[in-house]
C-alpha cells in the first residue's frame, strides 16, 4: 500500500566521483582558495662548511678579476699553467704555500691578505660538533688532564682560546702558567682551589673567575676526584 506523499520507485544515491576527497572540492557559489604554498627554505651555506680550497679560489678569482686580469695573465706572472690556475680557482686543487704566495704577489696583495679574505662577508660561523672537539696538548697534558681545544681560530693572530679542562686527582701535579690577554673560568663540576698570584680562590659549580694572564696562575688542588671546567683565554689587540 502506498503511503500519500511519498514516491513508490526507488531511491537514487548520488555517489562521489572517484579521484580527490570531496572536502576539497569548491562549495558552490564561492571562490574556490588556491592552497597555500609555503616558500621554500633560504638555504644558508656556512663558510666553515666550504673547504678552504674553494674559499681560496674564490678569492683568488675575485682578486684578479678586481685586477683586470685574464686567466692567462695571471698564471704567466705566478710562474704556473692556466689549467693549475683554473682548478686552484673552481677549488679543484689545493694550491701549496709557495704558489699562493706567487698568486697573492701577482694581484698585489700579500698571502696574510690572502687568507682573511678568505673571512669576507656577513661574518662566520663555526660549528665543532663534540665528535670533533680536538684534544691538545697543553703543560698538564704530561700530568693527566686533559684540554679539548673548543674552537679554530684560522686568522694570523689568535683572538681567544676557549678550552674544556678535566682534571683528576691522580695526579698531585699542578702546572703554573703564564700568558698575554685575559683568562675567564667557568666551573661546570667538583671543587678545587686555584691560585692567582699570592692568592688562592676556592672554585666551585657554577662559579666564574676573570683573572689576567700575565700573573701565575693555575690549580693549586682538587677538592673532589675529578673537576672539569671552561677556560677562554682572551688575547689583546696586540697579543697572539
Amino acid at each position: 500500500m502506498k503511503t500519500p506523499g511519498k514516491e513508490s520507485g526507488p531511491r537514487r544515491i548520488r555517489l562521489p566521483k572517484a579521484g580527490k576527497a570531496s572536502e576539497t572540492a569548491p562549495v558552490r557559489g564561492t571562490a574556490a582558495k588556491a592552497p597555500a604554498v609555503r616558500p621554500p627554505a633560504r638555504s644558508t651555506v656556512d663558510s666553515e662548511t666550504i673547504p678552504l680550497e674553494r674559499q681560496l679560489g674564490t678569492v683568488i678569482r675575485r682578486l684578479r678579476v678586481k685586477s683586470g686580469l685574464t686567466l692567462a695573465e695571471l698564471s704567466e706572472g705566478a710562474g704556473i699553467s692556466s689549467g693549475m690556475l683554473s682548478r686552484i680557482e673552481t677549488g679543484n686543487v689545493m694550491a701549496s704555500l709557495d704558489t699562493l704566495r706567487r698568486l697573492s704577489r701577482a694581484v698585489g696583495v700579500d698571502l696574510s691578505t690572502l687568507f682573511r679574505e678568505t673571512e669576507r662577508g656577513e661574518g662566520h660561523a663555526q660549528l665543532i660538533k663534540a665528535t670533533d672537539q680536538m684534544e691538545v696538548v697543553r703543560s698538564g697534558t704530561r700530568h693527566g688532564h686533559t684540554y679539548r681545544l673548543l674552537s679554530y681560530d684560522r686568522g694570523p693572530k689568535k683572538k681567544f682560546e676557549p678550552f674544556l679542562i678535566e682534571m683528576d686527582r691522580e695526579s698531585e701535579i699542578y702546572p703554573r702558567f703564564q700568558h698575554p690577554g685575559t683568562e675567564f673560568i667557568y666551573m661546570m663540576e667538583g671543587r678545587m682551589d686555584y691560585r692567582f698570584g699570592d692568592r688562592t680562590y676556592l672554585l666551585e659549580p657554577g662559579d666564574a673567575f676573570t683573572f689576567s694572564g700575565e700573573v701565575e696562575h693555575g690549580p693549586e688542588k682538587l677538592h673532589v676526584e675529578r673537576t672539569i671546567f671552561l677556560s677562554i683565554i682572551i688575547y689583546d689587540e696586540d697579543a697572539g
